[in-house]
């Protein structure tokens, strides 16, 4: 079975398309095929794969009606594919509007390659706008990537009100698969007093924690995984440690 993930939080910054990246890289090194389908009209997972398109995108995807597996790309990742994104997927938003079910464009993309892949990840924008809404109608679960720095719950009260009105009109399997802890420096109090407040408030936190990482930001300079860059760094350890957790999760049953 596919499983869709979303990787979502409306703050800009917090680690959704390395995520993305390195947690899609490190699930096909560990045999799952994967397909990270880049929702942001930033393009940065496609950038951060060395992936530039000059063919068909997200955006005909979700408006045109192309089929997703006919626009997926090969990265150098054996075994992870990209639907890729241009910034032309900012309109996306507008057009979205006056559409007949709108909320559900993505789903119904999505649906034919269930059974294609083992995971669909799914990088949302920063905001909480109809794409997003989108991602998370199409979603069986959602990782909350929060950046160990102040104001780090500042929106997730939002978010979490965001992630239940889906739930209760559009999307009633979604489940809140965890936060991840990113950019976290155990050089400093303050990221470790982040995790504990995480923690304290969300019991489903996922016990991997991201480091800060010189090695990390570079990576997607050279459209590389981090796990292709620099496979020793300690940020290759903790997305290939994240992997595990994810998919040791997957055989139980996911709190809501």
């Amino acid at each position: 079975m596919t499983t869709v993930i979303a990787l979502a939080n409306q703050k800009g910054g917090v680690g959704k398309t390395t995520t993305a990246i390195n947690l899609g890289a490190a699930l096909a090194r560990k045999g799952a095929t994967v397909l990270i389908f880049d929702f942001d009209p930033q393009a940065n997972s496609s950038a951060g794969l060395g992936i530039r398109t000059q063919g068909q995108t997200t955006y005909d995807v979700v408006i045109g009606g192309a089929h997703a597996k006919d626009v997926a790309v090969e990265t150098s990742v054996a075994g992870l594919m990209l639907v890729p994104a241009t910034p032309a997927l900012a309109g996306a938003d507008v057009e979205l509007v006056p559409m007949m079910a709108r909320e559900f464009r993505l789903k119904r993309a999505l649906d034919p390659v269930r059974g294609s892949y083992d995971y669909v990840l799914i990088d949302c924008p920063p905001s909480l706008g109809l794409l997003t809404v989108n991602a998370l109608t199409a979603a069986d679960e959602v990782i909350v990537p929060v950046q160990c720095e102040y104001l780090a719950l500042e929106g997730l009260g939002q978010l979490t009100a965001t992630l239940e009105l889906v739930r209760r009109n559009l999307n009633s399997s979604l489940k809140l698969r965890g936060l991840l802890l990113t950019m976290f420096d155990g050089r400093t109090n303050l990221s470790q007093q982040v995790a504990d407040e995480v923690r304290k408030h969300f019991s489903n936190t996922f016990k991997t924690v991201i480091p800060r990482s010189v090695r990390l930001s570079e990576a997607p300079s050279h459209g590389l995984p981090i796990s292709t860059y620099d496979p020793t760094s300690r940020a290759s350890r903790a997305y290939d440690e994240l992997a595990d957790e994810l998919i040791a999760g997957s055989r139980t049953e996911v709190p809501a």
